[in-house]
């Protein structure tokens, strides 16, 4: 595995080089997820070489692995870190959690770019209401040790969602929360904009083709030319799912009076590889997928609704888990085996030809007004001071 690797690694560098000589820059609003649910995955400095040799600056990983922590020190590559879910009830403890960003936090920072705390994965989608309880409470005891140990400069603190917290996606106006999340969510949304964080979506068009696939279009998931939809309420076209899915979801903040915060997509992929009934799951959709996404990331698009923002996007992810639960896809999400080499060929000499400039992503969004909604706060006021 370690010659294999290396050769891999290698390749990986001359490619680098090759596209900056070629024009291709690095693309700032662009990361991708390190997951770490695999026992034959390379060592975290090997996982440093091979995110800098394809030019990405940002990754988030799903814990606070030291070891990962240790061996980014230095590097440009910025980090979101995880709090697992099992963690919340105790770190709603303003002492515990001072102690959990002191040892797992503090020592690394600004040697390692942390830039993001995840706090939980996914709290809404499980029936466990009292995770769900403990969310915002733990965001919260998580901020003030950020505040009271002097690190808020450098870290936002949110949480990722998946599309089951709206009741409706489709058209994107018509983008509402699920009724029995409304007041955790509006204290979540009231945090979100008084910390001036993002709201982070875990955003897959995969799940709704292979769910439906006689009624949504593959080209429309897979970003491939299509008619697409017009939205008849706000008569924005959409010729992607993905950018719809956003949408709807900032139209869902703006219902409960928060329109303004910004949404990144934590995650988004589309499996190589999956069971029978898993409709679509194969290499060479998984390729026409994420290479699509890259040269949209490539020329700094916002969605329809917010063209101008330039939406942040974590490809899910860097490597295939061999030790992940579920059925074969969750296991085959990889844009590389662990050895080194690609799982398949995402194109990305294609991309280098790209010229144009990047917009400039601020965290404060400038959006398209949502003056056919009426916007009514029912947040439960949550102090972070």
């Amino acid at each position: 595995m370690e010659i294999c690797l290396r050769t891999t690694l290698t390749v990986q560098c001359v490619l680098a080089i090759l596209l900056s000589l070629s024009g291709f820059k690095f693309v700032e609003s662009l990361g991708i997820n390190y997951g770490q649910v695999g026992n034959n995955l390379p060592p975290p400095d090997k996982v440093l070489v091979l995110l800098e040799s394809l030019r990405v600056t940002k990754t988030r990983i799903y814990d606070t692995n030291p070891d990962i922590l240790t061996a980014f020190a230095g590097s440009s590559i910025e980090i979101i870190v995880t709090v697992e879910n099992d963690m919340l009830g105790t770190l709603m403890d303003q002492q515990q959690a001072l102690q959990w960003v002191t040892s797992r936090i503090k020592p690394y920072v600004p040697a390692t770019k942390i830039t993001g705390i995840a706090v939980g994965n996914e709290v809404f989608t499980g029936d466990d209401m009292t995770l769900v309880d403990n969310l915002v409470p733990a965001m919260v005891s998580i901020q003030r040790a950020l505040n009271q140990l002097g690190l808020q400069q450098y870290i936002q603190v949110s949480t990722p969602s998946s599309l089951a917290v709206l009741a409706n996606s489709y058209p994107p106006s018509e983008g509402a929360f699920t009724p029995k999340l409304t007041t955790i969510m509006t204290q979540l949304l009231q945090f979100l904009s008084a910390t001036k964080s993002p709201f982070w979506i875990n955003a897959y068009p995969y799940f709704a083709y292979k769910d439906s696939p006689d009624k949504i279009s593959i080209d429309y998931a897979l970003f491939n030319p299509n008619s697409g939809m017009i939205d008849p309420r706000t008569n924005l076209h959409y010729d992607n799912m993905l950018y719809a899915q956003v949408d709807a979801v900032i139209f869902a903040m703006a219902r409960l009076g928060y329109g303004g915060i910004e949404v990144r997509v934590s995650e988004t992929g589309w499996p190589s590889k999956g069971d029978p009934n898993e409709v679509g799951a194969t290499p060479q959709n998984a390729a026409i997928y994420n290479r699509n996404l890259l040269k949209r990331q490539l020329s700094g698009e916002g969605t329809p609704l917010r063209p101008r923002m330039r939406l942040e996007i974590y490809l899910f992810a860097l490597f295939n888990e061999d030790m992940k639960p579920g059925p074969t896809s969750e296991r085959n999400y990889g844009l590389y085996q662990p050895d080194g080499s690609m799982a398949y060929n995402v194109g990305l000499t294609a991309l280098s030809t790209s010229t144009t400039t990047p917009s400039t992503s601020t965290s404060t969004p400038k959006s398209t007004p949502l003056s056919s909604i009426t916007l009514t706060s029912m947040a439960t006021k949550v102090s972070i001071n």
